[in-house]
């Protein structure tokens, strides 16, 4: 059984950085879709970034340039880099795994196993 468990998440003044982590266990981690999607209130999920098995990366055009995602096999760890934050990343952050697919979606139905978020806060 796939089990995430995010860490990393915090409160940043504008400009600032944050880096999340997303440890997983219960599967061959790297055989898979990885991605992290973000949600704030009254909004719908939004796809940030992901990571297919190759360690080829695709980002939604919000984050593009800011967010780096990468993936640290050995440790089961996908990681998710946000630098420059602005008041609009603020969300609750969520690292999901999917099928293997390249390049992998950014549409949160491909995802079958989800972590429970971890809350971003970005002040201006």
């Amino acid at each position: 059984q796939v089990h995430l468990v995010e860490s990393g998440g915090g409160s940043v003044q504008a400009g600032g950085s944050l880096r999340l982590s997303c440890a997983a266990s219960g599967y061959t981690f790297s055989r898979y879709c990885m991605a992290w999607f973000r949600q704030a209130p009254g909004k719908e999920r939004e796809g940030v970034a992901g990571i297919d098995r190759e360690g080829r990366a695709n980002y939604g055009d919000s984050v593009k340039g800011r967010f780096t995602i990468s993936k640290d096999v050995a440790e089961n760890t996908l990681i998710l880099q946000m630098n420059t934050l602005k008041p609009d990343d603020a969300a609750r952050y969520f690292c999901a795994a999917g099928a293997p697919r390249s390049p992998c979606t950014m549409e949160a139905a491909w995802y079958h196993s989800w972590a429970e978020g971890t809350q971003v806060t970005v002040s201006s």
